[in-house]
């Protein structure tokens, strides 16, 4: 069956019912994640049953401490894109509201878990808590399998070849650095990013460099400067390509900061589709040249520098193949 984003509005099809499903925000759908979804795909193929995954929109922290800016890695339709590439037959996007959030944690079990999804299985991160004041935690969940009639799995932390704790955190800390070499790492895929390009004002073209441009969240706090990158169009194809993310301080250094990616040897007009763009190598930081001649032949620079990265680059995973290659 064909992949399905379901909002909590819709009834799920009847043939994703009973099904194995995945518990979590998932954020960054990075390796510590993919350990749970890894055990959940597992389980539905072993009861012969549709794998499901639910997750939350906006993210608790956003809901709890709106003043507090969280650079969220992965947005619903990147995150369904993620959970998709994986092999599951349906993302449920439930919203994540005050009002849910004071819910008992039998509501959820009920209402959610047995009601909606009418579920066979859940797996959950060993730290899983649900229902107000969290009172719902994984002995909650386990017993409550057994008197409603499903089972229930837990995965410890995921840790990394260092022994450290795979957390969004960290990857939001190597990102806000520029490290996405090693933030690649930790999610087991190149950091990518999602969005319709828009128009700019056309300065590139006419030196020579046309970009395709991407307004990121505000909340995005990815490091300002130059990327060696992967552009994926809708269509499925892809380039190699040169990014800069920031406010452009030799052209503008005024404007909200925007995402430009030159694309290599391409030249349709990209206006209007959504596209994304993996992070391969950071290259530089963001500099304010004396003048466009000065500008032009680190740009340059910029593209030989990209395109020798981009040549000997391989898949991390087969997540990172489907989302990069």
């Amino acid at each position: 069956m064909p992949f399905q984003r379901i909002p909590a509005t819709s009834p799920v099809p009847a043939q994703l019912r009973g099904g194995v499903v995945a518990i979590g925000n998932f954020d960054g759908v990075h390796r510590g994640h993919q350990a749970v979804l890894g055990r959940a795909l597992e389980e539905a193929r072993r009861l012969g049953v549709p794998s499901l995954v639910l997750t939350f929109d906006p993210h608790p922290r956003k809901v709890f401490h709106p003043d507090r800016p969280l650079f969220v890695l992965t947005p619903p339709a990147m995150k369904a894109r993620l959970v998709e590439a994986l092999g599951f037959d349906a993302v449920v996007e439930r919203p994540f509201t005050r009002d849910f959030a004071s819910q008992s944690a039998e509501t959820f079990v009920t209402h959610v878990l047995v009601n909606c999804l009418g579920i066979t299985h859940a797996v959950t991160g060993f730290d899983f808590h649900f229902g107000k004041d969290r009172q719902g935690g994984p002995a909650y969940l386990m017993a409550a399998g057994e008197r409603h009639g499903f089972g229930v799995s837990l995965v410890d932390a995921f840790r990394d070849e260092g022994a450290k704790v795979v957390s969004s955190s960290r990857i939001r800390t190597l990102l806000e650095e520029g490290d996405v070499a090693q933030a690649a790492g930790l999610l087991g895929y190149r950091f990518t990013v999602e969005a319709e390009i828009i128009g700019g004002q056309k300065l590139g073209r006419t030196l020579g460099f046309p970009t395709a441009n991407m307004a990121l969240p505000a909340d995005a706090t990815l490091r300002h400067g130059i990327y060696a990158v992967r552009f994926r169009r809708a269509d499925g194809t892809i380039h190699d390509g040169v990014a800069s993310f920031g406010r452009r301080p030799t052209v503008d250094d005024s404007g909200v900061p925007l995402l430009e990616t030159f694309v290599f040897d391409f030249s349709d007009d990209l206006y209007g589709e959504v596209c994304s763009v993996s992070f391969f190598g950071w290259l530089r930081g963001e500099e304010k040249f004396d003048g466009l001649d000065a500008l032009v032949a680190q740009m340059k620079r910029d593209e030989a520098e990209a395109r020798a990265l981009l040549s000997g680059v391989r898949p991390l995973s087969q997540l990172d193949a489907r989302i990069a290659f």
